[in-house]
């Protein structure tokens, strides 16, 4: 993996809501529509919208998030690094190899697979014959929002197949809303997660809002870090869960909390509770395990707002990362500064990029940007 920047407290033994999801052990073929709900696990609400779920209407009988007024903040804002480009060649079991007309050919452990991307907006660089030879083919609505269904030119595939990152095993998923299980552009994040941790000398607490199928917390408490992984979908909370026990990670000191992540962290607030560091992936719309509505745009100062307030006076990071939004990088890059303003550090801001690898996983090609990102650091 190349890109160009460069103490565990007592395990947790249960989910706060609901059980977690067995693992699937019947292989099921042909075309599958899993619904994991990422929408949920990446906003932490249930069902969302853009990289992973349903899209979301917002009924006006529905009960928003919490709320609290926003703190006047004084003092001056943190210095600034713009723009940021954080780019990874693959990693462990994935690398892009193509892209064009659409789509995006990349490999996952044994398997090649062809998805819709939108921002693919050039021609492919091989051959037909090389997207042809795939194992499996996302179809049916090309909408970011949109679901569809798998088809297996080959042999009909199961559900699930075990893929490797960053030294973590976990499951990969063919699920209905086009998307696998991991988004391998987090990879840049997760070394500067990995690498902080094992070099502070203390013992650091994570937070990981919109946590997904876990596997950035994974990598924070193999790193050292005591971790709690926030997610409303009790799917997606189960498959973390699978993947924490096939990583053989059980004892590690993560909780896994299912519950709406504004409702969880007003509530660690007003508790008292910190992080040293705080991820954060939100969708830009979603909805809580009751109902509750989120809108990004409306509802992200806040969460930045509390974010900072549960920061630990010596922490180490505060990250977001933004998708399929309509904004540039600079929107939540002022956004961060503005809710930083007085705790010094330095806020750096750009895209995620994953560049093509080629057939062989080392051949650079084209790069792909695949989202938005601000990170707060100390210094």
């Amino acid at each position: 993996m190349k890109q160009k920047e460069r103490r565990p407290g007592r395990p947790a033994t249960a989910v706060a809501k609901g059980k977690p999801r067995p693992a699937d052990k019947a292989s099921k073929p042909a075309a599958l529509a899993f619904k994991p709900g990422r929408g949920a696990a990446s906003a932490g609400l249930g069902e969302a919208d853009g990289r992973a779920g349903k899209k979301v209407a917002a009924p006006t009988s529905a009960p928003v998030v919490d709320q609290r007024p926003l703190i006047a903040r004084g003092g001056e804002k943190s210095a600034e690094r713009v723009p940021v480009i954080l780019e990874s060649l693959g990693a462990g079991d994935f690398h892009l190899i193509d892209t064009g007309n659409g789509l995006k050919l990349e490999q996952y452990g044994p398997y090649r697979i062809v998805r819709p991307e939108a921002q693919a907006l050039w021609q492919p660089s091989l051959p037909a014959h090389a997207w042809e030879n795939v194992d499996a083919v996302f179809t049916g609505d090309t909408d970011e929002e949109g679901t569809g269904r798998w088809r297996f030119p080959k042999d009909a595939l199961g559900e699930t197949w075990p893929l490797k990152l960053l030294g973590v095993d976990f499951l990969g998923r063919f699920t209905s809303f086009r998307h696998v299980g991991v988004f391998p552009e987090q990879i840049v994040h997760w070394n500067w997660l990995k690498e902080r941790i094992e070099a502070d000398k203390r013992p650091l607490k994570v937070l990981n809002l919109f946590g997904y199928t876990g596997v950035a917390s994974l990598v924070a408490a193999s790193a050292g870090a005591e971790v709690t992984h926030v997610d409303a979908s009790k799917r997606a909370i189960g498959w973390a869960r699978e993947n924490q026990a096939l990583s053989g990670m059980e004892k590690l000191p993560i909780r896994w909390i299912c519950e709406d992540a504004m409702k969880f962290i007003l509530r660690e607030e007003r508790r008292g509770n910190q992080y040293d560091i705080i991820l954060t992936d939100p969708p830009k719309f979603g909805r809580g395990p009751n109902g509750e509505v989120w809108h990004l745009f409306e509802h992200l100062p806040l969460m930045l707002d509390i974010c900072r307030e549960i920061l630990a006076p010596k922490a180490l990071g505060l990250v977001l990362t933004a998708y399929s939004i309509r904004a540039s990088f600079y929107s939540i890059h002022e956004l961060m500064r503005e809710t930083m303003r007085g705790r010094g550090g330095v806020v750096e801001s750009g895209e995620l990029v994953i560049r093509e690898a080629g057939l062989d996983g080392t051949t650079p090609g084209k790069a792909l940007s695949t989202s938005l990102f601000s990170r707060w650091v100390p210094k």
